[in-house]
């Protein structure tokens, strides 16, 4: 499928690249040429006339005018070289002649004579055209006594030798303007292919439904002709990374709508369970006259409300600290907040071995201790429903580097790599299981992740068999802290 290019105004077809460049450069050089070919004309044209009026002084040196005589005459007394002319005026009326291939005295007629005189200038050389003879370099001499005499050479034959020059650069000009267009045009076709590939890449790309399902984009640049040394290949390599970026970012966007789609059922699974029992007690409730019974039945509902609002309260936190609010700020003993949690943890889950270790200064920070109170309980939630009975946690807290370090690590079967680099993503769930022991819905960590992220923190996982530690890293004395969003 090729995708066309929109018409220009006025129904004008615009030139390809390669063409707007051959002919650029095929004018560029035709101008320069032809300025070269000017100047040569010029040039020679100059040397040309430099040798003729040499010979023309020479000439009018060799040549003895008497009074009285015709140029025909003196022409034939003189004997000079083929393609000489004298007009020639003593006292009588000009007169003029000249000298032809035959070496032959030829008289001019008085109206080539008049013609000749009117046309040379009065001082210097000349070039004048001469009836039925062609070009002239003449020269005007006059004498005191009045008379004047005119004397040249034929040009013709030098301007022929020009021409001929002139012509013999002008097809060589021509030849040469040919087959450097034919260099240059196979030259940008080559060092174009890369961009040609290019845009047939991205036409292919473009060809493709990208707006739903599963997509991943296998068109590539050929990494022959993505090479990055030069422009062009710098733009197919830029392509290729451009295309990895936007098809990881479909994979991304593929996973969000799939763990969308699982957490829409748990979230659907959790909430029906819950209703359904409010429903049910509550019809319970109605028709029982046992008071007894329906305070059970109202207590049901109770706790069923609860599980629901723990739900929507996880989603609407998290929703909030994208806002960046919820956040209360004050000063807060971390170490207290870890012995808090630890505290609930042995409560809920007292087949595991619970360890605490932390120093006898307290570790404080400035941020939220509900939040950060959150943060630690997700995290020994975590510990305590995906590993066995028996499994050894241990909690500590420090101060590293200017940053309050607080480290959950467990002994138990670790975190499948499946989901370890997305395991603080929202929606995302290491048991696909629904049940509330095992399953839960994806947000724990995410929740996590979200309050330390509030508090300019960091937190990282690092899992093997036999050893999973997370760590929370937070600023231990921030010079001030940001006051929450209103």
């Amino acid at each position: 499928m090729t995708v066309a290019a929109p018409p220009r105004p006025g129904g004008a077809r615009r030139w390809s690249l390669q063409t707007r460049l051959i002919v650029t450069v095929v004018s560029f050089v035709a101008l320069i040429l032809a300025a070269v070919g000017l100047a040569t004309a010029t040039t020679l044209r100059a040397i040309v006339e430099e040798g003729l009026d040499s010979e023309i002084k020479v000439a009018a040196s060799q040549i003895r005018i008497l009074p009285g005589q015709s140029a025909e005459q003196t022409l034939n007394v003189g004997r000079q070289q083929t393609g000489t002319l004298l007009i020639l005026r003593t006292f009588d009326e000009p007169t003029g002649a000249y000298v032809d291939s035959d070496n032959r005295v030829i008289a001019l007629t008085d109206d080539e004579v008049t013609e000749i005189i009117d046309a040379v200038a009065r001082d210097g050389f000349t070039t004048v055209p001469v009836p039925h003879l062609g070009d002239y370099r003449v020269l005007q001499e006059s004498y005191p006594s009045g008379a004047y005499a005119v004397l040249g050479r034929s040009a013709s034959q030098q301007i022929a030798t020009i021409a001929r020059i002139l012509t013999t650069v002008a097809l060589l000009t021509v030849g040469g303007l040919l087959v450097l267009s034919a260099i240059i045009a196979l030259v940008i076709r080559q060092s174009l292919k890369p961009l040609r590939s290019v845009a047939d890449t991205a036409t292919r790309v473009a060809a493709q439904r990208l707006d739903s399902g599963d997509v991943t984009i296998t068109e590539r640049v050929p990494d022959a002709e993505a090479d990055a040394s030069d422009e062009i290949g710098a733009v197919g390599a830029a392509l290729n990374s451009l295309l990895d970026h936007v098809d990881s970012s479909l994979a991304s966007r593929q996973r969000n709508e799939e763990r969308m789609r699982a957490f829409v059922a748990d979230a659907s699974h959790e909430l029906r369970t819950p209703l359904a029992a409010i429903r049910g007690y509550s019809e319970l409730s109605l028709r029982s006259a046992d008071a007894d019974q329906s305070r059970q039945g109202l207590e049901r509902i109770q706790a069923a409300s609860l599980r629901m609002t723990t739900l929507v309260e996880d989603l609407l936190l998290l929703a909030r600290l994208d806002e960046g609010k919820e956040l209360v700020y004050g000063t807060v003993d971390l170490t207290r907040v870890v012995i808090d949690a630890i505290a609930d943890a042995q409560a809920a889950g007292p087949e595991h071995a619970w360890e605490l270790d932390a120093g006898e200064d307290p570790v404080v920070v400035a941020g939220d201790a509900v939040r950060l109170h959150q943060v630690i309980a997700n995290l020994l939630t975590n510990a305590r429903v995906h590993t066995p009975a028996g499994t050894r946690v241990s909690v500590s807290v420090a101060v590293s580097d200017g940053e309050a370090v607080v480290r959950v690590a467990d002994d138990g079967p670790g975190i499948d790599p499946a989901v370890a680099d997305e395991l603080f993503e929202r929606f995302a769930r290491a048991d696909t299981s629904r049940t509330r022991q095992t399953g839960g819905t994806g947000l724990g960590l995410s929740i996590a992740k979200a309050i330390v992220t509030a508090h300019h923190g960091t937190i990282t996982v690092e899992s093997r068999p036999g050893a999973t530690v997370f760590e929370v890293r937070l600023p231990a004395r921030p010079a001030a802290p940001a006051a929450p969003a209103s």
